[in-house]
């Protein structure tokens, strides 16, 4: 089965993006799947349903979320009854809405989607190894994939080897600076630092950048805007082997494209 793993959607560049490509991507690279962290791809900050909606009518199946999930309000409305949002699973239990992780099927094969948050320079969250382990007792489909929503490339590595042979596939998401360190874990894992972000190339991080560095230089408060212009597409694809859950191969992707 293959997995097509999109970095943090930043705003209208994000999406439009992914409007022009998401379906040559997935013919060319014959594609089952499509998972995408969707925290900030309303205006940058938040999710509304009408963007969900939007997203998922292009090719998306599965979007998942991290510390950024409640920055639009208007979540709470819809988070709790659409299945194929998935929220860090280490927020509380008992008082948040929607869930951290679930089990879909495609074309007969089932596979599970899990979301944590990191907590190195983060909200001080559940612990994120602990809740794999929870999680993972209750989970039986062999196909089991890790968005793991982290500031520090320790934690990421660490909660990677943690899960080594347990999960397909883990990735880190968050810094929006996709990583060069692809690779299958010695027990059969495909593990990513950061698949990086889809969103505003000539940017900070999808933000405009005279304004983050007025922020810098001026330490004064400002407004973040989405930047314009050129957009760029991270993401990854994997394989994985629906037997044995193991991952075949794993590949990043980057490219960029003229609004």
């Amino acid at each position: 089965m293959r997995f097509l793993a999109i970095g943090d959607v930043v705003g209208r560049p994000g999406r439009n993006i992914l409007k022009s490509t998401l379906s040559k991507l997935k013919e060319n690279y014959k594609i089952d799947v499509v998972i995408a962290n969707c925290e900030n791809a309303a205006g940058g900050n938040g999710l509304t349903k009408k963007v969900a909606d939007d997203l998922f009518s292009i090719g998306i199946d599965v979007m998942t979320m991290g510390n950024h999930v409640w920055a639009n309000k208007e979540i709470f409305t819809f988070i709790e009854n659409e299945s194929r949002i998935i929220r860090p699973a280490n927020y509380p239990e008992g008082t948040t809405p929607g869930r951290g992780y679930n089990v879909f099927e495609k074309n007969g094969i089932k596979f599970a989607v899990i979301n944590l948050c990191g907590r190195v320079f983060m909200e001080n969250l559940d612990c994120p190894f602990r809740k794999i382990d929870e999680i993972l007792t209750k989970i039986e489909c062999p196909i089991i994939i890790v968005d793991f929503h982290a500031e520090a490339t320790s934690e990421k590595i660490a909660l990677g080897f943690y899960v080594d042979g347990r999960v397909s596939c883990l990735y880190g998401t968050h810094t929006h600076v996709q990583t060069a360190d692809e690779k299958i874990l010695p027990n059969g894992t495909a593990y990513i630092t950061d698949i990086g972000m889809t969103g505003p190339y000539d940017s900070v991080l999808g933000v405009d950048k005279d304004i983050v560095i007025q922020k810098f230089t001026t330490l004064l408060p400002v407004r973040f805007e989405v930047a314009k212009g050129k957009a760029q597409f991270n993401g990854i694809v994997f394989e994985v082997d629906s037997s044995s859950g193991k991952a075949v191969s794993i590949e990043r992707i980057s490219f960029t494209l003229e609004e």
